[in-house]
C-alpha cells in the first residue's frame, strides 16, 4: 500500500494573546492519493483553520504535518511557498481573481510565480484548462465580464495551473446559484475521477459533502470521532 499524499500527527494550532484560543486541536489525518475528502462542521470550529494548515497558509504550533512525503512544519517560508506553488492548487469562495487581468492571464499567475514553462507553453496550458471547464469563450475576458459561475472556474483552472497533486477548497459554492454549484461540484468530483489529484473541500453544502469518498466533522477544533464515508 502506498503512503497517504498528506499525514497529520498532532497537528494543533493556538493563537496567543490576552486569551489563548485554541483553533485545532490535536488532530491526526491521513488523505489517500485520489482521495475526495469532504470537511463539515458548523461555523468557527475551526473547519478553515485546518485547511489553511494543510495548505501551509498557516504553521501548526505543534504537531507534524507531511505532505508527498516530505514533513513540512519546520519548513521555512521560501521553502513552504515552493512548495505551495508545485503541489498544492487553492479555491476558495471568493475567486481572488485580478480583476485588471483576462482569465487566461489570471490562470497563467500560478505558472509564471513558478517559473518552469516558457510563455507559449504557460499560455497553451492555461487555455487547454479553461477549454477542459468549457470556458473557451471566455479566455479574453475580464472578472468582471463573466458570472459568478464563470469565474469560479477560472479559480479552479488557475488552482490547476502547476498540476498540483493536491486540491485545497474553502467554500467553492458559498456564493453560487444551484446551477453553478453543481457544476463546480461535478468539476471537484472529475479532479478526483479523472486526473487523480486529492481533493480537501471544506463545506456547509451537504449535496457537496455527499459526492466526497469521505466525510469529516470538525467541531471545537477537533475531530469528530466517526469518519462517515459516503461513497
Amino acid at each position: 500500500m502506498s503512503a497517504p499524499l498528506v499525514e497529520a500527527r498532532g497537528l494543533t494550532r493556538i493563537l496567543t494573546g490576552e486569551i489563548e484560543t485554541t483553533l485545532v486541536a490535536d488532530i491526526d489525518l491521513d488523505i489517500a492519493a485520489g482521495e475526495f475528502l469532504a470537511i463539515t462542521g458548523p461555523s468557527g470550529s475551526g473547519k478553515s483553520s485546518l485547511l489553511y494548515l494543510l495548505g501551509l497558509l498557516d504553521a501548526p504550533t505543534r504537531g507534524e504535518l507531511r505532505i508527498d512525503g516530505r514533513e513540512t512544519s519546520r519548513l521555512g517560508e521560501e521553502a513552504r511557498a515552493d512548495l505551495r506553488l508545485s503541489t498544492l492548487g487553492f479555491v476558495f469562495q471568493f475567486h481572488f481573481l485580478l480583476p485588471e487581468f483576462s482569465a487566461l492571464d489570471n490562470v497563467m499567475l500560478p505558472m509564471r510565480a513558478l517559473g518552469r514553462l516558457g510563455d507559449a507553453a504557460m499560455r497553451a496550458r492555461a487555455g487547454d484548462l479553461l477549454a477542459a471547464l468549457g470556458l473557451e469563450a471566455h479566455m479574453r475576458k475580464r472578472p468582471d465580464q463573466m458570472s459568478g459561475g464563470q469565474r469560479q472556474r477560472v479559480a479552479i483552472a488557475r488552482s490547476l495551473a502547476n498540476a498540483p497533486k493536491l486540491v485545497l477548497a474553502d467554500e467553492p459554492t458559498g456564493n453560487l446559484d444551484t446551477h453553478s454549484s453543481d457544476q463546480v461540484l461535478a468539476i471537484l468530483r472529475g479532479l478526483v475521477d479523472e486526473r487523480r489529484a486529492s481533493v480537501v473541500v471544506v463545506t456547509h453544502d451537504l449535496a457537496l459533502a455527499a459526492r466526497a469518498d469521505r466525510r469529516l466533522h470538525v467541531v471545537d477544533g477537533r475531530l469528530a470521532p466517526a469518519e462517515v464515508h459516503v461513497r
